[in-house]
């Protein structure tokens, strides 16, 4: 997406055509990934979604296995939610984070998600991001989809609180283990000026943009996949739009919490 194959990029080819990978960079998903999205038992809205959305890939990149304790941010009707539920399994534990607006976005959503006690390793906190409250390393691994852009969201109604990206970094760089992993998923933005106008106008945000959020916040960046890229995506649509929804150009980047 901008010049650069990097360790992902490498290992995500090789696990496609079944070549080697680079070194340090997972070559395919753990098996209870794949075990996770080839679950018949998945809503079958659910499994609709997997060629476009592309979550082995994703979940790759995260490294996700059996017995984690990972955080869903701003997991919201709990897409992801689900497929981290079934591949941590039962000595696993899934965080479903969301803040009161996503909360009340979500809800019917959420509702039939967890009705019935489904997904019974999953822990839903509603929080803001000031009251939210993560025991120290106590986390694997933490994904953010397509959720990242909104905290630089600033509506004029209020309906959204203000976000301080460096509040909520702050909070999962002491909850994440040294050596935990962060994935982030999101719609791309062209430029990297104004990010809350671009949010409220877009939806979208630049890559550069997060990078710099999570270097200074003490992660390191370590790789990208460009499995989500479009070309075909002029960046100039609201995430939203019809005539772009669902096919939005996105970068997903994966930091490390350095050790100790």
């Amino acid at each position: 997406m901008y010049g650069i194959l990097t360790h992902a990029s490498l290992a995500l080819l090789a696990f496609a055509s079944g070549t080697a990978s680079a070194e340090n960079a997972p070559v395919k998903p753990d098996s209870a990934v794949i075990a996770a999205i080839a679950d018949t038992d998945r809503p079958a809205a659910d499994r609709e979604e997997d060629a476009r959305r592309k979550p082995a890939a994703v979940l790759a990149l995260l490294g996700v296995e059996p017995g984690m304790r990972v955080i869903d941010v701003f997991s919201a009707g709990g897409w992801y939610t689900e497929l981290l539920s079934r591949a941590v399994g039962p000595q696993g534990e899934v965080i479903a984070y969301n803040n009161p607006p996503y909360a009340r976005y979500a809800e019917k959503a959420i509702a039939e998600r967890y009705a019935a006690g489904r997904l019974r390793n999953v822990r839903q906190v509603t929080a803001t991001l000031e009251d939210l409250e993560l025991p120290p390393a106590s986390l694997d691994a933490a994904l953010f989809v397509m959720s990242y852009h909104d905290l630089y969201w600033r509506p004029s109604d209020g309906s959204w609180p203000p976000t301080d990206p460096a509040v909520l970094l702050a909070k999962l760089h002491a909850a994440l283990k040294p050596g935990a992993v962060v994935v982030v998923q999101d719609h791309v933005a062209a430029t990297d000026g104004d990010t809350s106008k671009l949010v409220g106008e877009l939806h979208r945000i630049h890559p550069s943009v997060v990078r710099r959020d999570f270097e200074r916040a003490g992660f390191a960046f370590e790789a990208e996949s460009e499995v989500l890229a479009r070309k075909d995506d002029d960046h100039t649509k609201p995430v939203f739009d019809p005539a772009i929804r669902g096919k939005s150009d996105q970068f997903v980047y994966r930091f490390r919490r350095p050790g100790p």
